[in-house]
């Protein structure tokens, strides 16, 4: 199970694996965070099976700490950045500043963010250190599940998205804009785990192993991670 922000290497990545090792690879994968039936939070505490779960570690944190997940083996893979994004031909505004985003957000009709990572650092920290939360909130939609924000600005429900730049880049209608401003931008950090209830556990140890190899890591820096 892994989070949206792998999305576009695990496929490329697990390919690779089967060729290399021969085992097959089943993934499925939801935000890190947030209510929504198919966040991995709450599958986890639901009971499902995983053999390897990754997601942005503090989500995993609170997993383990709930006694809701127990590694057998866990290290940090990726670090991923927020982007902004605006549908494709539609003029680009400026984020190059906080006073730049802050204007953007503000002359924004709509502004769209996830319920996972990303989003829950929008809501809860970047619109109130930029002192807009309330003037937004009327125009703000969360968007729930494995829908990717770039969807929506991409379909025209939100005119200004924000999310991992690794998901923005899986939508082919948008135009991402560019990354958060240095100092308002949210480095999240995609954490991996073998599960102490893996059902396969030398097979879950093996793609362990190969998600830090050259190859893996080659496909995340292309798909936007560092």
């Amino acid at each position: 199970m892994t989070t949206g922000i792998l999305k576009g290497s695990f496929s490329e990545i697990a390919a690779l694996f089967e060729r290399d090792t021969g085992h097959k690879v089943t993934m499925s994968w939801g935000p890190s965070s947030g209510n929504s039936p198919e966040a991995s939070q709450v599958r986890i505490k639901n009971g499902e099976h995983v053999d390897v779960l990754i997601m942005v570690n503090t989500g995993m944190d609170e997993l383990v700490k709930g006694g809701f997940f127990v590694p057998l083996e866990r290290k940090d893979i990726a670090v991923s950045k927020i982007g902004v994004a605006v549908k494709m031909g539609h003029p680009l505004p400026d984020i190059s500043s906080a006073a730049a985003l802050r204007q953007a957000l503000l002359n924004a009709s709509s502004i769209g963010y996830s319920e996972g990572a990303s989003g829950s650092y929008v809501a809860n920290v970047l619109l109130k250190k930029l002192g807009i939360a309330d003037e937004v909130a009327a125009k703000s939609k969360v968007i729930l599940g494995r829908k990717f924000v770039g969807e929506s600005v991409a379909s025209g429900e939100v005119e200004l998205g924000l999310q991992q730049i690794s998901e923005l880049r899986l939508e082919p209608g948008l135009a991402i804009v560019g990354p958060l401003p240095e100092d308002l931008q949210k480095n999240s950090v995609v954490t991996a785990a073998v599960s102490s209830k893996a059902e396969h556990v030398e097979a879950a140890k093996q793609f362990f192993t190969y998600i830090s190899s050259p190859a893996a890591v080659a496909l995340m820096k292309k798909s936007g991670l560092d």
